[in-house]
């Protein structure tokens, strides 16, 4: 009842809409064009170029729990807070279908227009369907003007289907998850524990994908078991084994500094065999520009 409501409202403003100047944007036949523009295991991308308006973006990045996102970049920005219907229209051969409500979408002034994951998922499956999701609204700079922009459905599919194909293939972490990583070391040893050996494959894995690190900081620490200078120099070997493992992984020397710090800055007692385990560690800390 309340989508028959919502429907009714909707189509009540499209025909009021088509009683002022309604300016119409979209893709046809031969000139609706998708394409996946990003496909790594980071960041997957799909976009559809609008002609004469911009782009709709959907994309999908590693590690996100929201994992999709929608921008509408346009060529001309909003110059006022205002709102967008977003509903899914059935193609011109398919008379008699009624339009679909997907969401409000709310303008920002000066800023692309964007929705929800929620939403964002259902105009894809509506494109999926063959429906073209379509914006409707009122021109900021001309207020006799209503403005449509669809999607096109045409020429989406396969594209879609490699856009699917690169999310299911997407890092589980992202740079956030592994930026600030503790790896901690055998008793009296430069060999990483067997969790550490895990985490040191995981930003191994990431920066085959990854090449835009500007530094990498290694601080290394010992427990207080046994001489302070033996310690120290215990840290700073840890410190260049974890070096080695970075330069290894194609980052640059000049890009990775150590320091050693021995028994300094615990962060559990050394009274038990589980606190100098803690001890034993060294922190990496990755800064991209």
């Amino acid at each position: 009842m309340l989508r028959t409501l919502i429907t009714t409202l909707l189509l009540c403003t499209f025909a009021t809409a088509e009683a002022s100047t309604l300016r119409s944007y979209g893709g046809g036949l031969e000139n609706s064009r998708w394409r996946v523009t990003e496909n790594s295991r980071l960041m997957c991308e799909l976009n559809h170029q609008i002609p004469n308006y911009g782009a709709a973006v959907f994309s999908s990045q590693s590690g996100k729990i929201d994992n999709l996102s929608f921008e509408l970049d346009m060529k001309r920005l909003p110059s006022d807070y205002s709102l967008a219907q977003v509903v899914s229209v059935a193609p011109s051969w398919r008379p008699g279908v009624g339009a679909k409500p997907i969401t409000t979408m709310q303008w920002r002034k000066q800023f692309n227009g964007d929705v929800d994951q929620q939403s964002a998922w259902t105009m894809l499956t509506e494109l999926e369907k063959g429906f073209f999701p379509t914006l409707y609204y009122a021109d900021w700079h001309n207020k006799n003007d209503r403005v449509s922009v669809a999607l096109s459905a045409t020429n989406f599919r396969d594209n879609y289907y490699q856009f699917l194909d690169c999310v299911d293939n997407l890092l589980t972490y992202g740079f956030e998850d592994i930026s600030y990583t503790v790896l901690h070391f055998k008793n009296n040893s430069s060999e990483l524990d067997k969790e550490s050996k895990e985490k040191l494959a995981r930003i191994e894995e990431y920066l085959k994908h990854d090449k835009n690190i500007e530094s990498i900081a290694l601080k290394a620490y010992s427990s207080s078991w046994g001489g302070r200078y033996t310690n120290l120099k215990m840290s700073q070997k840890r410190a260049m084994q974890v070096k080695d493992y970075f330069v290894d992984f194609g980052i640059e020397p000049s890009q990775i500094s150590t320091e050693g710090f021995g028994e300094k800055r615990h962060i559990a007692s050394n009274q038990t065999e589980l606190g100098r385990a803690e001890n034993r560690r060294v922190v990496i800390e990755m800064v991209k520009p």
